[in-house]
């Protein structure tokens, strides 16, 4: 068999995947999904949607142009025979052969921009039954997030470099947070240190003072600092996708606020004691509802989703009262539990029992929350 991929990933003069390690990656998910395809008795299915292109490339490919779009100038073609084809415009094909594709696996097939032929092509290379990711005439709708959700090593050597540098990130813009500044402000500085990591901002809520109080879900309008800041965000590269919030307070904070971050540090640890293989999505919605309660907070959950799973997703399903989605092994997560103005949010990966935090910021406050006699750390505000 010829190879999935011929290079290695390497990063600032760093080898975090090797061309073994990521071939081996690929031929996993290649075999899955065509073992998939034949149990759905599909002939093929033809990926339109950015994040499996990505998880089935091991992030190797990204072809979006209009980064919030779902999709973008290319789509991959499995079947279940094995063949693997893109498909793009002949416009798209040079830049995509040379930068995107040039070290995989999969044949281009080109069209005119004015003629987008990719489902008659894929229907008939696929020669029968097609699936999807995205709409189509005469195509099956299928869902890959459950083949997604369990991470492999070389996916969580990726996400590592990702949750640290974007971590890293957030700490440098905190620090240079000054009153005055306006949302904007705090916006600009967070994504540069993104942006000039190579990393793309994918959810951008930056808010402050009594906007961190009145809104759950704060996107930036420009009110200016007095005191109390927050950055609040989700980053991607490869595919995959990190959630952390972080906040600044100028002048001693105060004793009510300090506590309700306590408390939501609490609720954070009941629900990553409680986010382990099997565990269901109405099971982690009870205990975070459990432990608000137990907080002096009952029904808060009702203010705003929690979390839960991420990944090639920002959330791949939220915790909710009637949620049937379980855990699986090696898998992130992303809770967010908030109680008027405080919060705990970080992203961390699930495996073998055992919680591993990929956005730790050890240089600020950390609360140190227990759960069944077991420390879950949460960040604490920065007081400057």
């Amino acid at each position: 068999m010829s190879a999935r991929i011929r290079k290695s990933l390497v990063e600032g003069g760093n080898t975090l995947v090797t061309e073994a390690a990521w071939n081996a990656e690929l031929d996993e998910k290649h075999d899955r999904l065509v073992e998939w395809m034949r149990a759905q008795k599909l002939a093929g299915v033809l990926l339109r949607r950015h994040e499996n292109m990505a998880w089935l490339t091991g992030g190797a490919v990204e072809v979006r142009v209009l980064t919030p779009c779902e999709t973008g100038v290319a789509s991959l073609l499995v079947t279940a025979a094995g063949r693997r084809v893109y498909f793009t415009t002949e416009n798209e094909g040079p830049r995509l052969g040379d930068e995107e594709f040039d070290a995989l696996d999969f044949e281009p097939v080109l069209f005119p921009w004015y003629a987008d032929a990719t489902a008659a092509e894929a229907a008939k290379i696929a020669g029968g039954a097609l699936g999807s990711d995205a709409p189509g005439a005469g195509m099956t709708a299928v869902n890959l997030a459950p083949l997604r959700a369990s991470l492999r090593e070389t996916e969580m050597a990726r996400y590592r470099w990702l949750g640290a540098q974007t971590a890293a990130a957030t700490v440098e813009a905190l620090e240079q947070v000054e009153p005055g500044m306006s949302e904007f402000d705090m916006q600009a500085l967070t994504e540069a240190g993104l942006l000039r990591r190579g990393i793309q901002p994918s959810v951008s809520l930056y808010a402050v003072d009594e906007r961190i109080m009145k809104y759950k879900h704060a996107a930036p309008r420009g009110a200016r600092l007095k005191q109390y800041g927050m950055l609040n965000l989700c980053s991607r590269k490869w595919g995959l996708a990190i959630s952390i919030t972080r906040f600044v307070h100028f002048g001693a904070l105060p004793a009510e606020l300090a506590a309700r971050f306590r408390s939501a540090a609490q609720v954070n640890a009941a629900l990553l004691h409680t986010t382990r293989v099997g565990a269901t999505s109405a099971e982690l919605f009870r205990v975070c509802q459990t432990a608000y309660a137990a907080e002096g907070f009952a029904g808060e959950e009702r203010f705003h989703h929690q979390g839960g799973p991420t990944g090639y997703g920002e959330r791949e399903w939220i915790a909710a009262p009637e949620g049937t989605e379980t855990v699986v092994n090696h898998q992130a997560f992303a809770w967010n539990p908030s109680i008027r103005g405080g919060k705990a949010e970080d992203t961390v990966l699930v495996s073998g029992g055992q919680v591993e935090w990929l956005t730790a910021t050890p240089e600020l406050p950390v609360i140190e929350a227990v759960a069944n006699g077991k420390t879950y750390p949460a960040a604490g505000v920065l007081v400057r």
